[in-house]
């Protein structure tokens, strides 16, 4: 049956084997029988701008989903919050189109609206604090005009108190929040929602203004590959 195929949460780099070994058997396996792919953010663990995409480990990932957009099966990317720094020649190289956040699509006569979700997770306010900056246009501008290793080593910096903080947060805190889901919702007229970021794979179910609408929340790769499979009938979280 045609279907479309979502993931994110990849958090894919060279000190993380398992997780791309993963992505390449999806690449190879399962993806090409897809009628689209759609990476909902964080496909790399970081992305310190579009000038690394020579790096070896970037190009393998590069190359395997230009073979699969080449193979028919479009590929399309979101950003999430380690990679919001992809641009236009990342997505060149890959064949991809770049979507904003959040995106909106017709999937099988179903309205679906596509996020990464950390604009959802708002009872964290010092994420909330940081995210506004980071996505700042001068900020960006002026983070990328640093050398590339300085960029690396600010990032590593950064993911170091990222990892810290955590600690010392309720896990509550760091989880969509309710009324910013209904608002979402409401904006876009009630459609199905599809979004990653927190790493709490679950379908949900909200009633909003009378509307049910589905929330679909995607799983990380850390210990597996994990990926949402939809089609006419609906949606399925599918393991490997």
């Amino acid at each position: 049956m045609p279907h479309t195929l979502f993931i994110s949460d990849l958090h894919l780099s060279a000190d993380q084997p398992h997780s791309m070994a993963a992505f390449r058997h999806f690449i190879t396996a399962i993806a090409p029988r897809a009628e689209a792919l759609y990476i909902l953010g964080d496909l790399f663990e970081y992305w310190a701008g579009d000038d690394d995409i020579h790096d070896p480990f970037h190009a393998r990932v590069i190359s395997a989903l230009h073979g699969l957009a080449a193979h028919d099966t479009p590929v399309y990317l979101l950003h999430g919050n380690r990679d919001l720094l992809m641009g236009i020649a990342l997505a060149h190289a890959c064949q991809a189109t770049l979507l904003d956040d959040p995106t909106l699509l017709d999937l099988y006569g179903t309205p679906t609206l596509l996020s990464h979700g950390d604009t959802l997770c708002t009872d964290d306010v010092e994420y909330q604090r940081f995210r506004v900056q980071v996505h700042d246009a001068d900020f960006q501008k002026n983070f990328l005009a640093q050398p590339l290793t300085a960029r690396k080593t600010h990032i590593e910096q950064l993911r170091q108190h990222s990892t810290t903080a955590k600690k010392t947060k309720d896990s509550a805190v760091m989880d969509v929040n309710d009324e910013a889901v209904a608002a979402l919702l409401r904006e876009y007229h009630y459609p199905r929602l599809i979004h990653g970021h927190t790493h709490r794979p679950n379908r949900h179910e909200h009633i909003v203004d009378g509307h049910t609408c589905e929330r679909w929340v995607l799983g990380d790769w850390y210990q597996h590959g994990s990926a949402l499979r939809c089609d006419a009938q609906g949606c399925q979280t599918i393991s490997f």
